[in-house]
């Protein structure tokens, strides 16, 4: 098993506490965000910052769907998004980039050995990249607006 990861990145023309706080809104803003790829999603505790905990269903493939329960913690201007599911985390970074913000998503987990390893390890993170582009694209045209 190895860690599998991918990251992907995006500036905004706003100020750092105005995207940490659309980012941080799981009530509101998230839902508006997510692309197509993400269904179920609803909010079970909380629905802004720490201690909140969101379920979807991420729909990275026409076969391959994982089902996510996150619980959300807060470190400074920095998101992290625990799956009590299974060993997936997505982090969130925002930090000043010019006169707006540049926010940083991560998503890792261990990924399954063998030959399924390796093609997981291959082909995920490029298939998720595109997804973090199109929730970042949809963040920047919400705080943009």
């Amino acid at each position: 098993m190895g860690q599998v990861s991918a990251t992907n990145s995006i500036t905004i023309a706003a100020p750092v506490d105005t995207v940490f706080a659309a980012l941080a809104d799981y009530e509101n803003v998230r839902p508006r965000i997510l692309s197509a790829h993400y269904r179920d999603y609803r909010v079970v505790e909380g629905g802004n910052g720490d201690g909140t905990i969101a379920q979807w269903t991420l729909q990275a493939t026409s076969k391959r769907s994982r089902d996510i329960k996150a619980a959300v913690s807060i470190d400074g201007t920095t998101i992290v998004e625990r799956d009590a599911n299974s060993s997936l985390v997505t982090t969130w970074s925002i930090a000043p980039a010019g006169a707006g913000s540049e926010v940083t998503t991560t998503t890792q987990w261990k990924g399954a050995g063998g030959i399924g390893g390796f093609f997981e390890k291959t082909f995920a993170p490029l298939g998720l990249k595109k997804i973090q582009a199109e929730v970042l694209e949809n963040l920047k045209a919400d705080v943009e607006k």
